[in-house]
């Protein structure tokens, strides 16, 4: 589990897949990568193979094109001296490592690869190298690898086959650490390696369960260590660098989060972000002599009641940065280490991500900041002036942003007095009622944030839909009693929340109840595949990405590196109670019921959702002669990273949802207007 992770989720498969099909020989035999019958490559793009899943019009690839060349920024890492930020961004097929070395200045490329890079960290002390993660079509067993920017190459630091995460380099840049399942496949340890010769990786932790690396002292003799049983449910402890001497800062008792945690600058105290001692992740310090702490110490963010999501320490250690997550939206505050007192930095409005202290220099906070109609970018902030200053404009096809929406926040009653948070993007101009495409996000511990989504605005600019994401209960973000309310068997009460969704749409009289799609991706997949199965006469079309369809199969299939975490997210299917309720509630147990179209699409590299989970699904609705949909791609997993897979997977869903939803709107503003 990567408590670190942000936003929209998409990745999840048991069993190795084939290799990408090659396009053979006219008289060659071609092993098909799926039982699906009907199956078949796509003439161009061999790695894709569709099932039932018409050609796309040229007019609507002309109409998408524009959306489909949206890149984003995302802060990976800021040199000690504050002068180069690394980011992941797109220029070809795959996010690759770029360096920028001034505000607004030139992106240079530094890896070349097939596969994506989205993690990385400078060498502090030697900014020419960059250690990074890296998996291969998708599976999600990512390797560490050693770039030395001066000859570009790159050198293999892992085995090559276990999985790998949590990159961390010391302030002093002498050690190397991460976490990796080599021991077993199965219980996840931490390791630790000099940077003189980072080969010579010792594990740190050898333990049941999942350990991860969260961030060294200043001098680099202590490593903070993460002991992770469920989202809600992680131990903290300090380990000796040298001896693995390994002490427990968290009591034993009870349960809490683990969300961030930093050394303070003498190495003698810790910051800790946790929501043991509240309803929200707040921000402690634990001073290591008394630690674990019989009692909850004071609160250093008691005046926001929202989660603390990220942390930073300056390098002189007087000025910590903490960003939070308010109502979905990143606020970014100053504590003063010295007096405690917490100060707001005025940033621009949107979502705030990766914030990073440079490893020299106090005055200056780096981090990504994005919006639901500009995507993310990096910026950073003087803190004398206080002024921010941005260091990438990220391209959307060349159109103007102004013509995008800004959603709406909006609340609405459920079951059990849960009132379900949702944004709510309407096209601008229109008049009468618009059908509507719910948006389930994943996790389910996550939560959907205002960021921008390209599909989002071509369906509310282009076709005249509105959309609704809401953020059902079960979703992170809105205090952990609310994160609970779908835990193990509770699952069954939070189905809930999708009648509430479609009764919200039935209120208002600009969005048409009649014509009403759902999309989802991972757990958002499930809820998809649910809202199809438990409510059938209130939606006419369902795209599920890498979706659960039944919830026993997927538990026992998943990797097994996961499987207790999720087993405490959805109930042990091993106990046949827990199984009962979960057949209840899996959409393959009520295909019977299932009358809206579907379009399945799916990884065959997941490492998380089984490829076997979609296609059962598929097979089973099929045999009620519905329309379904089906796409596969042999070098993804838990969703779609490669543009051009990305760019059909879109196209196609846009294509299915218009063909079951209603032709696109005529007036009013939009990229395509000139077309």
């Amino acid at each position: 589990m990567n408590l670190g992770a942000l936003p929209l989720v998409v990745s999840l498969l048991a069993a190795q897949a084939p290799s990408p099909a090659k396009p053979p020989p006219s008289t060659a035999r071609v092993e098909l990568p799926s039982q699906v019958p009907g199956i078949a490559a796509l003439p161009g793009q061999p790695n894709l193979w569709v099932s039932n899943v018409p050609p796309v019009p040229p007019e609507l690839r002309q109409r998408v094109d524009q959306y489909l060349e949206a890149r984003a920024a995302a802060l990976a890492d800021v040199s000690g001296d504050g002068k180069q930020v690394l980011i992941s961004t797109r220029f070809a097929d795959t996010n690759q490592l770029h360096v920028v070395e001034t505000p607004m200045g030139a992106r240079t490329q530094l890896t070349f690869t097939d596969e994506p890079i989205n993690q990385a960290r400078f060498q502090p002390g030697n900014p020419q190298v960059i250690y990074y993660l890296q998996d291969k079509g998708g599976g999600e067993f990512f390797q560490v690898f050693r770039l030395d920017r001066r000859t570009g190459r790159s050198e293999l630091l892992t085995d090559g086959k276990s999985r790998h995460e949590t990159l961390r380099v010391s302030r002093d840049g002498r050690w190397l650490t991460y976490s990796g399942t080599g021991r077993n496949g199965k219980d996840t340890d931490v390791y630790v390696a000099p940077t003189s010769d980072p080969r010579k990786a010792r594990r740190l932790t050898e333990a049941e369960g999942t350990w991860l690396p969260v961030e060294f002292s200043s001098d680099g003799s202590k490593l903070l260590v993460t002991q992770s049983r469920a989202v809600d449910d992680a131990d903290l402890h300090v380990v000796d660098v040298q001896s693995g001497e390994r002490r427990q800062l968290t009591p034993k008792e009870g349960k809490g989060s683990v969300g961030s945690a930093i050394f303070a600058r003498d190495g003698q105290s810790v910051y800790l972000v946790t929501d043991r001692y509240s309803d929200f992740a707040e921000l402690y310090r634990l001073e290591l002599s008394k630690a674990p702490y019989p009692e909850a110490p004071p609160s250093l963010t008691k005046s926001v009641r929202w989660n603390v999501v990220g942390l930073s320490l300056s390098a002189d250690g007087r000025q910590l940065a903490v960003g939070t997550n308010e109502d979905g939206y990143g606020r970014v505050y100053l504590l003063d280490t010295r007096t405690q007192a917490l100060s707001p930095l005025e940033v621009p409005r949107g979502v705030v991500t990766a914030l990073r202290f440079p490893s020299l220099r106090s005055d200056v906070l780096a981090f990504s900041l994005g919006d639901a109609r500009s995507p993310l970018d990096v910026w950073t902030v003087d803190l004398k002036s206080r002024k921010p200053v941005r260091w990438t404009r990220s391209e959307v096809g060349g159109i103007d942003t102004e013509i995008f929406v800004e959603p709406e926040l909006v609340r609405y009653p459920s079951t059990d007095g849960v009132r379900v948070p949702a944004f709510l993007y309407k096209p601008k101009g229109a008049t009468g009622k618009v059908p509507v495409v719910v948006v389930f996000h994943g996790g389910p511990e996550a939560q959907s944030l205002p960021t921008f989504n390209n599909l989002h605005q071509f369906l509310v600019t282009e076709m005249g839909l509105a959309v609704l994401v809401p953020n059902v209960r079960g979703s992170n973000g809105y205090g952990k009693a609310y994160r609970a309310m779908d835990d193990g068997v509770k699952r069954e009460q939070s189905l809930a929340d999708i009648g509430a969704t479609l009764d919200f749409i039935g209120s208002r009289k600009d969005l048409d109840a009649a014509r009403v799609g759902v999309y989802g991706g991972s757990y958002g997949g499930y809820m998809t595949l649910a809202t199809a199965a438990f409510y059938p006469d209130r939606i006419k079309a369902a795209v599920d990405v890498v979706g659960i369809s039944s919830l026993g199969s997927f538990l026992q299939n998943t990797q097994a590196y996961r499987q207790d975490l999720r087993r405490v997210e959805y109930g042990d299917e091993r106990d046949p109670e827990v199984r009962k309720v979960q057949e209840r509630i899996s959409p393959l147990g009520s295909v019977d019921k299932i009358r809206a179209a579907l379009y399945v699409q799916q990884g065959a590299n997941d490492p998380r959702v089984p490829r076997s989970e979609a296609e059962q699904i598929v097979q089973a609705v099929r045999k009620r002669g519905a329309d379904v949909w089906y796409l596969l791609a042999t070098d993804e997993g838990h969703g779609f990273q490669k543009k051009d897979n990305r760019d059909f997977a879109q196209l196609t869903a846009l294509m299915f949802l218009e063909k079951h939803l209603g032709a696109p709107r005529t007036q009013g503003g939009g990229a395509s207007g000139s077309k």
